[in-house]
């Protein structure tokens, strides 16, 4: 999953929230200088890459992608997702993608003091354009894969994603939904393991 939707199932403590979102600049045996509480984020982070990289349905929309994008097919998905959700934001949430994104922005922001440079440099990029909300239209997709392919090392052809996005939408979102469904319950059963 991708930012908007790690943000959306930690959202019911701030410090899940923080941790959630730097964990993919976090090194596996890297956590240790963080809060309990940050850590305990970062580790929900990962049970989640976890619980998606291995469920069937997600498998099922990378062997689509596949046979175009390679080992990008994972990334994609995850950017897929974050579209999907955004586009049915109201199906999943009481208040408005625009309001939750607004909030998600404030809380990370007032917590960067506790970040690696990288998420803080990241969260001014998404804060300014408006990541989260931007995820909802074919257009913000555009640009944002579009920015993604510049940033790979290879070529990676992602920039053309949008348009597999946009033709096989209805697939993708038959795949989304009922996987969600279970990935929320597993991010709200979720507690961080015993010590």
């Amino acid at each position: 999953m991708n930012h908007l939707a790690h943000l959306f199932l930690s959202q019911r403590d701030t410090n899940l929230m923080v941790g959630n979102f730097i964990a993919d600049h976090i090194k596996a045996n890297k956590i240790e200088p963080y809060s309990e509480e940050i850590r305990n984020g970062i580790m929900m982070h990962r049970a989640i890459d976890h619980f998606t990289d291995t469920h069937p349905l997600v498998k099922k929309s990378k062997s689509r992608l596949f046979p175009k994008y390679r080992h990008y097919a994972a990334v994609l998905v995850d950017m897929f997702y974050d579209h999907i959700l955004a586009k049915n934001w109201e199906t999943y949430s009481p208040i408005s993608l625009e309001s939750f994104s607004k909030s998600a922005y404030f809380v990370l922001k007032s917590r960067t003091s506790e970040m690696p440079h990288r998420s803080v440099m990241i969260l001014d990029y998404m804060s300014k354009q408006d990541w989260l909300t931007s995820y909802g239209r074919i257009e913000g997709m555009t640009k944002a894969l579009t920015g993604i392919a510049h940033r790979a090392k290879f070529n990676s052809k992602m920039e053309e994603a949008a348009i597999d996005l946009e033709r096989d939408f209805k697939l993708y979102e038959a795949e989304f939904t009922p996987f969600f469904k279970e990935l929320f319950e597993f991010a709200m059963d979720w507690e961080a393991p015993a010590k």
